[in-house]
């Protein structure tokens, strides 16, 4: 177990296992290789990963008997400490773009404010892999660890009341998706063709934490006909 896990009762049915405090891709990994260790020992327990923590939501009358927080937590415990398993590789993921104008309106100002130009943004953001580090903000919202340093750029300060679904996004040192029409504050630069989230799919998500993920850059041609190919 990662020495400096702390656990945090959050409510009757929620304990929270902390890694640290910081967005950091190492401790991220941690906390994906930590929440796939639990799924398979622990699959009475749900795991939700976020950056640098894990929500562990229980039934407490499953683990009957005592404190079910104290229970959970030794077993939770246990689990981290024994070796560790053998996992599935990542699912990898390909996100086409189309990057700029109407669809990317703020990658002029993001180019500037990296003393790039366009072209050199573009190349950048789509040489770079990147981890889904977890899913919030909404549903389907991915945050997205491995952007290049010299992209990171601080939000707007005048946030949008609608972002276009499927907007790509840089806030600070990370980078996202919006997969739906959402208010957000983060510079657009490009914008993907695909359905990111459906409610009445089985998997409603096309993101996973730990998914890695590639955009590929295309042009407005290219967007229409896989915009006409999955419709929202």
């Amino acid at each position: 177990m990662p020495p400096a896990i702390q656990f945090e009762a959050l409510a009757d049915d929620a304990l929270l296992l902390r890694f640290g405090e910081r967005i950091d891709i190492e401790l991220n990994a941690c906390v994906q290789a930590a929440t796939a260790c639990l799924r398979q020992r622990l699959p009475q327990v749900e795991c939700v990963p976020a950056y640098a923590s894990v929500l562990l939501r229980f039934d407490p009358q499953h683990w009957s008997g005592g404190d079910p927080h104290r229970q959970v937590q030794a077993a939770a415990c246990a689990a981290l400490e024994e070796p560790s398993l053998v996992t599935a590789a990542p699912h990898e993921l390909v996100i086409p773009v189309c990057y700029g104008g109407e669809h990317g309106p703020d990658l002029a100002e993001v180019a500037a404010h990296c003393r790039l130009d366009a072209d050199a943004v573009i190349d950048r953001h789509t040489a770079a892999s990147y981890r889904v580090a977890m899913l919030g903000f909404a549903p389907g919202f991915p945050y997205l660890l491995g952007l290049d340093p010299q992209l990171a750029v601080p939000r707007r300060t005048d946030p949008r009341q609608r972002v276009p679904a499927g907007s790509v996004a840089i806030g600070g040192s990370q980078t996202g998706i919006y997969p739906e029409t959402l208010p957000g504050g983060w510079q657009l630069i490009g914008c993907t063709p695909l359905l990111l989230f459906d409610i009445t799919a089985n998997t409603p998500s096309l993101f996973t934490p730990g998914d890695r993920v590639r955009f590929e850059a295309i042009d407005e041609d290219q967007f229409r006909d896989l915009a006409a190919a999955n419709p929202a």
